[in-house]
């Protein structure tokens, strides 16, 4: 099941009754705002306990159409790379 900001939301409110939702959304939208232009400047973000984002340049090259056979030229572009933390890893591997 994945996590959306809809649900992140729901709980959020239900954890911090004394915030107003709509306060709630704002600092949602400011966070992911935040990381996004990190990540597009190039720069990395640090989640600590949870794990580290990264922009990797992907070179162009020619790859192929896989259902005619075709070549097609691949232009340069960036992907995101995320690497989770030792404590994350922990947890989702019942380590103590």
């Amino acid at each position: 099941m994945a996590i959306v900001k809809s649900k992140l939301l729901k709980q959020l409110s239900k954890n911090y009754p004394n915030f107003l939702k709509k306060d709630l959304e704002k600092f949602i939208n400011i966070i992911l705002s935040e990381i996004k232009f990190a990540l597009k400047r190039g720069d990395r973000v640090e989640l600590r306990g949870f794990g580290v984002f990264s922009t990797n340049n992907q070179k162009a090259r020619i790859s192929r159409n896989p259902k005619t056979g075709e070549k097609v030229n691949t232009p340069e572009k960036k992907t995101i790379h995320f690497k989770m933390s030792k404590d994350l890893f922990k947890k989702l591997n019942d380590e103590t």
